[in-house]
């Protein structure tokens, strides 16, 4: 799991100018001239915490359009709040990055997924059904020059940053981040529910009704194989470490044993349950946890924008239900996932069932699909999202109510067979009318 725009380092490799600004306001407000900058600030993305995937910097530019009658008065400054995500400055975490290829894959998220979903809704949902929102930061700029190349941006940035990323700051409309240490509250979870499922539904409408492979239409997309490698690294890291911790905690010998007997089958398991079952395949975020999501208002209200995604970097092609089960294990409190599980799946499910109808798509009619088969692939999808969490295990050691939050996650898994693997097969799906 990656860490969110708000836990970021500050690069001072490319000072931000006045002219690389005012080329980014033109090119928003879709003019050549006409706009003055009266003053800018430029921070590291937040205080604390830091970012492999990237640098990220925070700049508020204060800028006013030039007015054609000098004689007319009135406040016409504007203020805009962006963030830049750059790559990072440390050698070791600025090759992971480029040779997994994370800051092209969220570049190509805003500059060919999103816009190719929201010509989508606008060409086959009616209007009177209304549009969906779809829950990211409005993308002002990017660019991206693989290692090597000498392309020099038409902005003007240096040959140093070969991948840029300018994006709306959300702070500045009032989200703020999740507290990973307590976990989403319910509200929040529901929330991030109703703001994943947009993306879900949009992009199986997309592969269904115009025909495409959305792999073949996407080829950027973390596939299958990069993505297995990817992982793996990460849970041969941190198995270790969880074996460590956990044979300091009288009580769970039998979970640790459970992991040892799947140690070696980590890899296989992972690129199985990465692997989309048709016909049900479609974008997923695969890094769909509490530190890339921010949120705004009531937490339990039902605004379709009090939610928004973050970090891109892992889009994928796979299983709707390994978005939903990273979400539940990693992100909201132990006493939340037990009691609510059962119903937060229901949400999603009609959720996705009402935003599919609205493009004359019915995903039980049509595609065969049920509440039955979402709870058979969830309980697969529980599996890949806990190795995901292991290959992240740092994040929880050391934070008390994390750790917890773990144990309790192993604990279940154990009891419920999970970790045993019982009950169903990895190797197939089970064609029966679930």
């Amino acid at each position: 799991m990656s860490d969110t725009e708000e836990e970021s380092t500050y690069s001072d490799s490319w000072p931000i100018n006045e002219d690389w600004l005012m080329n980014v306001l033109k090119k928003h407000h879709e003019v050549r001239s006409g706009i003055k900058i009266t003053d800018f600030k430029v921070k590291q993305g937040c205080q604390d915490g830091v970012n492999n995937l990237s640098d990220i910097l925070s700049v508020s530019v204060v800028y006013e359009f030039e007015r054609d009658d000098p004689e007319k008065t009135g406040d016409a400054s504007q203020c805009l709040d962006i963030v830049i995500k750059l790559l990072p400055q440390d050698p070791f975490s600025r090759y992971f990055v480029t040779e997994a290829q994370f800051d092209l894959r969220e570049i190509k998220f805003y500059t060919s997924i999103l816009p190719d979903l929201m010509a989508f809704q606008e060409q086959y949902i009616p209007k009177e059904l209304g549009s969906m929102v779809i829950s990211v930061p409005t993308c002002f700029y990017t660019q991206y020059a693989p290692i090597g190349s000498n392309t020099q941006s038409s902005l003007g940035s240096p040959d140093t940053a070969e991948s840029i990323l300018v994006l709306e700051d959300m702070r500045s409309l009032g989200y703020k981040g999740a507290n990973f240490t307590t976990g989403l509250t319910l509200g929040q979870t529901e929330a991030a529910i109703r703001a994943i499922v947009t993306i879900h539904a949009l992009s199986l409408g997309v592969k269904i009704k115009k025909k495409v492979d959305l792999n073949e239409k996407y080829p950027f997309l973390f596939q299958t194989k990069r993505a297995t490698e990817s992982y793996q690294q990460l849970v041969e890291q941190g198995m270790p470490q969880l074996t460590k911790f956990l044979e300091h905690k009288p009580g769970f010998e039998n979970e640790l044993k459970a992991l040892s007997k799947i140690r070696p089958k980590t890899k296989y398991l992972i690129e199985t349950l990465l692997q989309p079952i048709e016909p049900m395949g479609l974008i997923t975020h695969t890094d769909f946890w509490c530190n890339n999501l921010l949120f705004r208002g009531e937490s339990d209200d039902e605004r379709s924008d009090s939610c928004t995604i973050l970090d891109w970097q892992m889009v994928t092609y796979s299983r709707l239900t390994n978005d939903l089960a990273l979400l539940l294990i990693s992100s909201i409190p132990s006493s939340t996932r037990r009691q609510h599980t059962s119903r937060l799946l229901d949400l999603y499910y009609g959720a996705l069932k009402s935003c599919c109808l609205k493009m004359d798509v019915d995903i039980e009619a049509d595609l065969g699909y049920s509440r039955n088969k979402m709870d058979y692939e969830y309980r697969q999808s529980l599996l890949l999202a806990l190795l995901l969490c292991i290959g992240s295990v740092d994040i929880a050691i050391g934070n008390p109510a994390a750790e917890q939050r773990l144990l309790d996650v192993l604990r279940d898994f154990y009891e419920e067979g999970i970790l045993s693997l019982e009950g169903w097969s990895v190797t197939a799906y089970c064609d029966t009318n679930l």
